[in-house]
This record gives structure tokens, C-alpha cells and sequence, in this order.
């Protein structure tokens, strides 16, 4: 076992690894326009940046564990953590949109293995009776960088130049890579020269591919009611059922499912996946909201929202140390009670609402996170043999990655729909006879519009309307999915405590 001061060293390592990873999926977004009008495409083509990013990122996350009996854990995680910083710097001297897209694919692939093999490393050098408390601290990484990445992003674009938002990554890669090697070469996990699981391979990148394509750009060409988006659909339910039952059968797959078989970690998973879709629906939701409805700027936004995340920064390492003490279904009840709380507290707003009454009460929501996330890892590995953590903790996150592609896109179209429905519910009470719609009308003409321009004002502030009722609807219904997932919880058995094995068998 290490020492206390290599520990720590290591720590900071993988800590920086993970920030640099999470915070490569949020800082872009806020830069897309940018880079879209520098590389000359447009705004709807930019979003590819993001996007391809996520398709080889998501195929990654499920084969780590294999990657890793073949390669060994150390290596893997610094031969990843190196291109990772390679690719970054590409991605900064791209001149070309079709460079970007290339280098930011196979960034997102190196990317894959780094976040399980990071909490791998992390609790295999850690004691048993620790193991919660090293997730915490692993877990305020993670929490960090969606917080950090639009504010980042946005800071960068506005006041340097986009490309440095990947640039920033080369000197936290290089430093974190040698700090690991110099520590944990010694350490290195032991090989397996497993066959390669070719079919179960092919049929994972074609469906989870065809999947995140389809997730990403079905609100845009109108979901099922285009034939693109369905032939994709289609393409991925039959490859991700074949690879399911071919993965079931197969003597050395490359995704281990039967972990599902125990009840911990399918718990777990159906937890965090149904809570982190819903949870990302607000995520998403709230700053288009913001922008689109209420005038907020990117980075106002951005700064609107960030308060979600600051108290997770502070309560994720108390979370991860309570964790190694205490049930972790009574933490991960609370979290989700603290979710359902807000949610149903956000679900009240109205077009008046000022940017602290916007700020303020989401700031609880740090302490859910903190609550929720760091728990669920723990009771996910929970009961675990070292060899097959990096297998758990990659499929664990990889439903996770799949639960936000489908929070983004199932809340966007919720979203739209319901304004939708709210602006037909509104516009049936216009009447040139309603007294209200008169007094509309005869302020706007009071204030030197005429008469078009008086109904134009009158449609607005019915979508505007429209709008918020759609959002607080949102925020309505993900309170009440958080309350019955309380009840999800408490399927699982108590794990012992301390979670998980150690990552490495002694």
C-alpha cells in the first residue's frame, strides 16, 4: 500500500485527469458559435463538435475493462490520459472543420477508459474502510467540471481564442500522465490476453453509434416523423439487441452484463440512470429557458445555473467520508428528496423572476448531487473482486452517458411540446371582446406601437408564457420521478461497509 504522501500525490493525479476529462464535454458548448463561424459552417453543423465527441466517447466507456485486462490498468489509463492531451492540442491547431471533428473523436475515444480506470486506480490504493471517502473525492472532481466548463469556455472564447479552451488541457495531461507513472508503474495490474470479442465490438459501435445520432439530432429533423431518424432507430435496436444476447453467450465478451446479475449493481445503475436523465433534463432546460425566453446572455446563464454544483464541491468529500460510516440508501434518499424538493420548489417561477431568485434556490442541489452520485458509486462496486471493477465502474457510467443523451433529448421535446399545449390553452382566451385582450392591446398602442405591432407583442408574451408553464411542467413532473426513486433505492442490499473490494487483489 502507499504511503500517506504518495496517496495524496496520486490523488491529485487522477483528480486532474478526471477535471480535464469532464470538463472537455461541457466547456465546448458554449463555444460552439464561435467555432462554427471561424471554421465556416454553420451554427446547427457547429454542434457536430459536441456531438462527435459523445458517439466515440459513449462506444469507449463499456470496453474499458477489457482494454484494460490486455493492456493493465496503469498503462491503459497513461497511454490514454497522453493522446487525450495529443488529440486536445490537435483539436486547438485544427484549420479545417473536418480536422476538428476527426481530432475530437478520437479524443472522446482515448476518453472513454480514463473516467473507470481513474476510479479504479484510485480505490485500489486506498484502504478498504476509505473507499467512500476516495470516491468523494473523486466525485467533486466530476462534480466540478460541468460547473467550471460553460463559465471556462465562455471566459476563453470571449477574452483569448477558442482554441485555447482545448490548449488548457496539454499542461494538466502531461502533468497528471507522469505523476501516474512515476507513482503506480510498479503497480501495474496483471494481463489477461483475452481473444478479441470482434462481433460483440462491431455491433456495440454500430448501435451505440446509430443511438447517440439519432438522440442527438431527432428534435431537429422532427423525431419519428423523419426517415432518417427512424431507419437509425432501427439500425440501433437491432444491433444493441443482437450485441446484448451475443454478449450473454459469448465465453469472453467484451462488455461483462452479467454484472446485472447482482442486485446491488442493477440497482444501482437503474438508479443512477433514471435519476441523472432526470436530473439533466433541468440542467439542460433551465439555461435554454434563460437565453431563449427571458434574455439571458451565454455567460449569464451560465452563472445562473453554476450555483447547482458549488455546495457538490464542498459536500462531496463530507458525503464520501459519511459514506464509509453509514447506510448509503439513507444518503442516496436524501439526495433525492433534496432533488424532489427543488424541483417541485422550480416549478413555481414565472417570467418576473430576478437572477438571484434564480441563483438562490438551486444552490441545494449540490448537496443532492453530492448525495446521489458518490453513494451509488459506491454501492455499485459494492461487494466487487478487484479484476472486475474497471469492468463495473465502465459499463456503471457508460448507462450513465446513455441516461444523459436521453435526458437532453426526451426534455427538449417534452419541452416543446408542452409550450406547445400551453400556447394553444392561452390563445384560445384571445378574443378581440375579452376585456383582457383589450387592455393588452391598448397598452401596446399607449406605448407607440400599432396595430400589428400591438398583436405581435400580445404573440410574444403568450409563447413567453408558454414557455415558463412548459418549464415549470418539467420541473413538475422530474420532482415527482425523484420521489419514487426513493423507493428504487432500498431494492438493493445493504453493502458492507467500506463499498467495494480494493481494486487490486493483494
Amino acid at each position: 500500500m502507499l504511503d500517506t504522501a504518495q496517496r495524496s500525490v496520486i490523488t491529485l493525479a487522477l483528480a486532474l485527469a478526471v477535471f480535464m476529462n469532464v470538463l472537455d464535454v461541457s466547456i465546448a458548448n458554449v463555444s460552439i458559435p464561435t467555432i462554427a463561424g471561424y471554421l465556416g459552417v454553420s451554427a446547427e453543423n457547429g454542434t457536430w463538435v459536441i456531438t462527435s465527441f459523445a458517439v466515440s466517447n459513449a462506444i469507449a466507456v463499456p470496453i474499458s475493462g477489457w482494454l484494460a485486462r490486455r493492456v493493465g490498468e496503469v498503462r491503459l489509463f497513461v497511454i490514454c490520459t497522453l493522446l487525450f492531451t495529443f488529440f486536445s492540442w490537435l483539436c486547438g491547431m485544427s484549420f479545417s472543420f473536418p480536422m476538428l471533428l476527426a481530432a475530437r473523436a478520437m479524443q472522446g475515444a482515448v476518453a472513454g477508459p480514463m473516467i473507470p480506470l481513474s476510479q479504479s486506480l484510485l480505490l485500489s490504493n486506498y484502504p478498504r474502510e476509505k473507499h467512500g471517502f476516495a470516491n468523494g473525492i473523486w466525485g467533486m472532481t466530476a462534480v466540478v467540471g460541468p460547473v467550471a466548463g460553460p463559465i471556462l469556455g465562455g471566459w476563453i472564447t470571449d477574452h483569448i481564442n477558442w482554441s485555447w479552451i482545448f490548449y488548457i488541457n496539454v499542461p494538466v495531461g502531461l502533468l497528471a500522465a507522469w505523476l501516474t507513472w512515476a507513482i503506480l508503474h510498479r503497480r501495474e495490474t496483471a494481463i489477461r490476453r483475452q481473444p478479441v470479442d470482434v462481433i460483440g465490438l462491431a455491433l456495440l459501435i454500430i448501435g451505440v453509434a446509430c443511438l447517440q445520432v439519432m438522440l442527438d439530432t431527432g428534435n431537429n429533423h422532427g423525431w419519428f416523423g423523419s426517415e432518417r431518424i427512424v431507419a437509425l432507430g432501427l439500425v440501433a435496436l437491432i444491433s444493441l439487441t443482437f450485441f446484448v444476447v451475443w454478449e450473454l453467450t459469448e465465453e469472453h465478451p467484451i462488455v461483462d452484463l452479467r454484472l446485472f446479475a447482482r442486485r446491488n449493481f442493477a440497482v444501482a445503475t437503474m438508479a443512477m440512470s433514471l435519476g441523472y436523465l432526470t436530473f439533466f433534463a433541468g440542467v439542460v432546460i433551465f439555461p435554454l429557458w434563460l437565453q431563449t425566453q427571458q434574455g439571458y446572455t451565454a455567460a449569464w446563464a451560465g452563472l445562473a445555473t453554476a450555483s447547482l454544483g458549488l455546495f457538490g464541491i464542498v459536500f462531496s468529500p463530507i458525503v464520501g467520508h459519511l459514506a464509509d460510516r453509514i447506510d448509503v440508501r439513507v444518503l442516496v434518499t436524501f439526495g433525492f428528496i433534496v432533488f424532489a424538493a427543488v424541483s417541485f420548489a422550480n416549478a413555481d417561477m414565472n417570467t418576473h423572476v430576478t437572477f438571484w431568485q434564480v441563483f438562490l434556490p438551486r444552490l441545494p442541489w449540490g448537496v443532492g448531487i453530492a448525495c446521489f452520485f458518490i453513494p451509488l458509486i459506491t454501492l455499485s462496486l459494492s461487494g466487487l473482486h478487484g479484476s472486475q471493477i474497471a469492468s463495473a465502474s465502465g459499463l456503471f457510467n457508460f448507462m450513465r452517458l446513455l441516461a444523459l443523451s436521453f435526458g437532453t433529448s426526451i426534455s427538449v421535446t417534452l419541452w416543446d411540446h408542452r409550450a406547445t399545449v400551453h400556447d394553444h390553452h392561452l390563445s384560445e382566451n384571445l378574443s378581440p371582446y375579452s376585456p383582457l385582450t383589450r387592455h393588452a392591446l391598448d397598452h401596446a398602442q399607449a406605448l407607440g406601437m400599432g396595430p400589428t405591432q400591438s398583436l405581435g407583442a400580445l404573440a410574444h408574451s403568450v409563447a413567453r408564457q408558454s414557455f415558463m408553464l412548459a418549464t415549470n411542467d418539467v420541473f413538475w413532473i422530474s420532482g415527482w420521478v425523484f420521489v419514487g426513486l426513493i423507493g428504487v433505492i432500498w431494492i438493493a442490499k445493504r453493502p458492507e461497509r467500506g463499498g467495494g473490494r480494493p481494486a487490486v487483489e493483494a
